[in-house]
C-alpha cells in the first residue's frame, strides 16, 4: 500500500515531468535563427534540475484550488529566472564553475559570450511569458503585477 511519503514523491515527480514539458514548450526551437543561442537556452534550462520553485508554485495553486494551467505559464517564467542566475552565477567573472549538474556549465559547453546572452535571453524570455502567455489572466492589471512582482524579486532588492 503506497504511503504518504510515496503519494507525495509521486506527485513532486509528476510537476517535475510537466515543467519539463511547459518550458521546452516555451523556449524557441533550436531551428530558430539565431541557432547557438537556442540551443545554448535549451541546454541550460533542460539540462536537469529539481524545478523546485515552479512546483512551489503549482502546489500553492493547488492549495488555492486553480488548475496547474492557470499558472504554468508564471512558474515557467519562475524557473527561467532561476536558470538565467545560475548561468550567470557560473560565469568566470562570478563563481568560474566548470560543471552545473554534472555536465559542462554553459560558457564551457559553449563560450562565456554566449553564456551571457543565455541569461540575458532566458530573463527576458521569461518577462515575456508574463505579458502574452495566454494561459495566464487576460486581464492587463493582473500581468502588469506579475512583471512588478518578479521584477522587484530578481532586481537590486531582490536576487541581484
Amino acid at each position: 500500500m503506497p504511503t504518504v511519503s510515496d503519494a507525495f514523491a509521486s506527485q513532486l515527480e509528476a510537476w517535475r515531468a510537466h515543467m519539463e514539458t511547459a518550458l521546452t514548450a516555451r523556449l524557441p526551437r533550436t531551428d530558430q535563427t539565431p541557432e547557438r543561442l537556442h540551443a545554448a537556452m535549451r541546454y541550460s534550462v533542460l539540462g536537469g534540475g529539481k524545478r523546485v520553485r515552479p512546483i512551489l508554485l503549482l502546489a500553492t495553486a493547488r492549495a488555492l484550488g486553480l488548475a496547474e494551467e492557470q499558472v504554468e505559464a508564471a512558474a515557467c517564467a519562475l524557473e527561467l529566472v532561476h536558470v538565467y542566475s545560475l548561468v550567470h552565477d557560473d560565469l568566470p567573472s562570478m563563481d568560474d564553475d566548470d560543471l552545473r549538474r554534472g555536465r559542462p556549465t554553459c560558457h564551457k559547453a559553449y563560450d562565456e559570450a554566449t553564456a551571457l546572452l543565455v541569461g540575458d535571453a532566458l530573463q527576458s524570455l521569461a518577462f515575456e511569458l508574463l505579458a502574452r502567455d495566454a494561459s495566464l489572466p487576460a486581464d492587463p492589471a493582473v500581468r502588469v503585477r506579475l512583471v512588478e512582482l518578479l521584477a522587484r524579486a530578481v532586481g537590486s532588492l531582490g536576487m541581484a
